[in-house]
C-alpha cells in the first residue's frame, strides 16, 4: 500500500532508505505487513529512489514471495541485522541516513543494528507511517467492511448462546473458536465484563459464573490483516427502570455523537461533545471517545480530549462512549465507523438493549 506516497516522504525527509523488520514469530511488524501484505520474519527494505524488496529466512521464503513486494531475497545464515546490512549492500542502497519505526524497535535490535550500519543516521519514521495510513485505499475500505462484518456475525451468534455461557471465559472463547473458525485472527482479546466486572474498561473475561446486571461484551477480528472493533452491552437478569434509563442515555449520546461526525470536525471536539452530554455522569467516562482502525487496532486519528486531529475523508474510527460504575456495572456501546462524505457504521448489529 502507497509505496509511492512512503517514498515520497523519505526524499522530503532526505533518507535514503527505510528498513522495517520483524524478528519475533508470535508477532508483527505493522508496517511491514501494510506495506508489502507480508507478516512473517524478516525486513522489508524501501529505498528512496528504487524498488522496494523483502528479506527473509529460509524457513518463511515461499511465503514472502506471496507478498505484493516483486523481489524477495533470502536471509543469509548470518545474525540477523547482519545479513539485512549484507543484502543491503549487495543492491548498491545508499545507507546515509537510513529512517526506522521506532515504536517497533526494541532497545536490544536497535544496539546489533546501530553494530552494523555504524556511519548511517537514523530518522524515525514512525509517525510518518501512521499518519500515512490513516486515510484507507479502497482495498482497504473492502477488507474492512469484510472484517465488520465477520465481527457482527460471530458476535450476534455469541449473544443468542449467551445463555448457555457459565463463566465470562466461556462466553470469550466461543468468540475466539468463532473467528478461529472461519480462519480469522482476533484484533485484540475479546473482552466479557458482567456486573461489577463491567466497571473496570479492559477487564479481562474470569472463569466464574456470569454476574446478573449488564456485560459488556468488546470484540473484534482481522480479515486479511484489518482490524474490526466492537461493543454491546446486554442486560443479564431483569432490569429496572433506572438500568434501561443510564442504557437509553448512553445510546442516545453514541448516536448524537456518530451524527456530530463531518469533514473537518475536530476529534476533540467529538469528545467534548459526549463529555458534555454525560453531564452529571461525565466523571465515569473513563477513557477516550475513540481510536482510528486499520492493521493496527488503535490507529489514527485519535478521539480524545487533547487530539489535534480532523476528520477527514477515508478515515475509519470507532465511536464509544462508556459509564463505569466503580465496583458496579459498566456499559460501553462501541461501532466501527467509515466517513467518505458522510458516516458509514460497518459494524451493524442491534444497539437496543438485549435481556438476557
Amino acid at each position: 500500500m502507497k509505496i509511492p506516497e512512503f517514498q515520497g516522504m523519505l526524499k522530503a525527509k532526505k533518507s535514503d532508505c527505510a528498513v522495517f523488520y520483524n524478528s519475533d514469530s508470535s508477532r508483527s511488524s505493522p508496517n511491514l505487513f501494510y506495506f508489502s501484505g507480508y507478516s512473517g520474519l524478516g525486513a522489508l527494505v524501501i529505498p528512496a529512489r528504487h524498488n522496494p524488496f523483502l528479506i527473509a529466512p529460509e524457513m518463511e521464503f515461499q511465503r514472502a514471495k506471496k507478498s505484493s513486494v516483486k523481489k524477495v531475497y533470502s536471509m543469509e545464515k548470518k545474525r540477523f541485522f547482519e545479513s539485512i546490512y549484507q543484502t543491503i549492500r549487495k543492491n548498491k542502497i545508499k545507507t546515509g541516513n537510513i529512517a526506522i519505526d521506532k515504536n517497533n524497535f526494541t532497545l536490544n535490535s536497535f544496539r546489533h543494528f546501530k553494530k552494523q550500519f555504524k556511519k548511517s543516521k537514523i530518522r524515525d519514521i514512525a509517525f510518518d507511517s501512521i499518519k500515512l495510513r490513516e486515510l484507507k485505499t479502497e482495498k482497504e475500505i473492502q477488507y474492512l467492511k469484510i472484517s465488520c462484518k465477520y465481527a457482527d456475525k460471530i458476535l450476534q451468534k455469541a449473544i443468542r448462546n449467551f445463555k448457555s455461557f457459565r463463566t465470562e471465559s466461556e462466553a470469550a472463547a466461543f468468540l475466539e473458536y468463532g473467528a478461529k473458525k472461519l480462519g480469522l485472527e482476533l484484533s485484540f482479546n475479546p473482552i466479557v465484563a458482567s456486573g461489577s466486572n463491567g466497571s473496570m474498561p479492559h477487564h479481562e473475561p474470569k472463569n466464574e459464573k456470569i454476574k446478573k446486571g449488564f456485560c459488556v461484551i468488546d470484540f473484534g477480528v482481522k480479515y486479511m490483516g484489518y482490524c474490526s472493533d466492537i461493543t454491546r452491552t446486554v442486560y443479564i437478569g431483569k432490569p429496572s427502570q433506572k438500568d434501561k434509563k443510564i442504557y437509553s442515555m448512553l445510546l442516545k449520546i453514541q448516536k448524537d455523537a456518530i451524527n456530530q461526525v463531518n469533514e473537518s470536525k475536530k476529534c476533540s471536539e467529538l469528545y467534548n461533545f459526549v463529555n458534555e452530554s454525560l453531564g452529571k455522569y461525565k466523571k465515569y467516562f473513563t477513557h477516550g471517545l475513540g481510536h482510528g482502525v486499520g492493521v493496527e487496532i488503535h490507529e489514527m486519528p485519535n478521539l480524545t480530549l487533547n487530539s489535534k486531529d480532523r476528520i477527514k475523508n477515508g478515515m475509519l474510527f470507532t465511536i464509544e462512549p462508556g459509564v463505569y460504575f466503580p465496583k458496579k456495572f459498566g456499559i460501553r456501546i462501541e461501532d466501527t465507523i467509515l466517513f467518505k462524505n458522510r458516516t458509514i457504521p460497518l459494524t451493524k448489529t442491534s444497539k437496543d438493549l438485549i435481556i438476557i
